[in-house]
């Protein structure tokens, strides 16, 4: 390698990161090193080829920490695929990083985009984080929301529901279960820092005064996706309002709100719409605790990101920023499709941790 080094005319750092297909190494740069690694004899005809191709791209996947159990199963599929890509192709990585909190997603941003050259996370609509977005893209990072959108140059691409749909989808649900159509209706979410959050509440909203007058809206709660917080949120709620007819959890974690429920002798008289198909959703939809969940298939979520970051720069010039139309699952008792096997835990404890 110091004899490559040597007669390329670059140090040794580089030559190690271009025979180890890292980012950072200008296209020029790479073809050098390499025809110098083939002359010398370094390596074979064979790998020169394998390595003069394009470079896979690296991948780094930045979730909300916390007790939502869609997101950890999303975190655990992503980990899944990665555990099932082969030694040549470039790391996909998940990490888990404080949730509700702008400044440690920015700095993950940041920290992540040393070595990824696509970053798909879900977004906090923050000054901290657009500006983060803005640097990393910059310097040549490709940036790519999931679930939660970030509308902003630097991103390529927003993949998940539109989440005012989603709202508007849920009220309609919520409206037409309710028998009489009367009565207090209740909002759970995380936190309107996900605009997610906050244009499914704004959805809902719309078509409830539209749609169904009699229903009054009591003010959304944020139980910042922890299961203890909903559950909390929900007792309040049933002592303060009780002619409660219905629940929409814009968020997740729905096990706490079902709990609650269940206490007070509720399950299966209020109307309850969620989020995420999940083991727990799933349960709760069996057993007539939950009405309905919406739900986007993180499987889908993963492939499209993948997808969008294989992009060569030609077909990302063709392409329109934006949304790309996702599909939005409603899943009822009767229609429950059959329960997967959960990915393994992943061996990689540091992906654990908050950044």
């Amino acid at each position: 390698m110091a004899d490559v080094a040597k007669a390329a005319g670059v140090s040794l750092a580089t030559v190690d990161r271009v025979l180890n297909r890292r980012k950072g190494v200008k296209t020029r740069t790479v073809e050098r090193v390499l025809k110098t690694a083939l002359d010398l004899g370094y390596m074979s005809e064979a790998e020169h080829a394998r390595l003069a191709k394009p470079r896979p791209p690296n991948v780094a996947f930045l979730l909300p920490m916390g007790t939502n159990p869609y997101l950890r199963l999303l975190g655990e599929k992503v980990r899944a695929v990665a555990d099932t890509r082969s030694r040549e192709a470039a790391p996909l990585r998940c990490f888990f990083i404080e949730s509700f909190d702008a400044a440690a997603l920015a700095a993950a941003i940041r920290h992540h985009a040393r070595w990824a050259d696509g970053i798909a996370f879900m977004a906090i609509d923050h000054p901290l984080v657009r500006e983060a977005a803005e640097e990393v893209s910059a310097g040549g990072t490709r940036l790519v929301t999931i679930v939660s959108d970030l509308p902003h140059p630097s991103r390529e691409a927003y993949i998940g529901l539109d989440n005012q749909a989603a709202g508007r989808t849920a009220a309609h649900l919520l409206g037409r279960f309710c028998r009489p159509s009367q009565g207090s209706v209740a909002l759970v979410a995380g936190s309107r820092n996900y605009r997610a959050h906050a244009e499914r509440e704004m959805g809902f909203l719309g078509l409830i005064e539209e749609a169904h007058p009699g229903l009054r809206v009591i003010g959304m709660r944020e139980g910042h996706d922890d299961r203890n917080e909903n559950y909390r949120h929900t007792l309040s709620l049933l002592e303060q309002n009780p002619d409660m007819a219905g629940i929409y959890n814009v968020g997740g974690s729905s096990d706490g709100i079902a709990r609650a429920l269940r206490e007070r002798n509720k399950a299966g008289q209020i109307v309850f719409i969620g989020h995420g198909l999940t083991p727990d959703t799933r349960r709760l939809l069996i057993e007539g605790t939950m009405d309905a969940v919406i739900n986007s298939d993180p499987d889908a979520i993963i492939s499209e990101a993948l997808a969008q970051f294989s992009l060569t720069p030609e077909e990302l010039s063709g392409q329109r920023a934006g949304h790309r139309p996702f599909k939005m699952d409603l899943i009822l008792r009767e229609n429950l499709p059959p329960a997967q096997a959960a990915p393994k835990a992943h061996s990689r404890r540091s992906q654990d941790q908050s950044l």
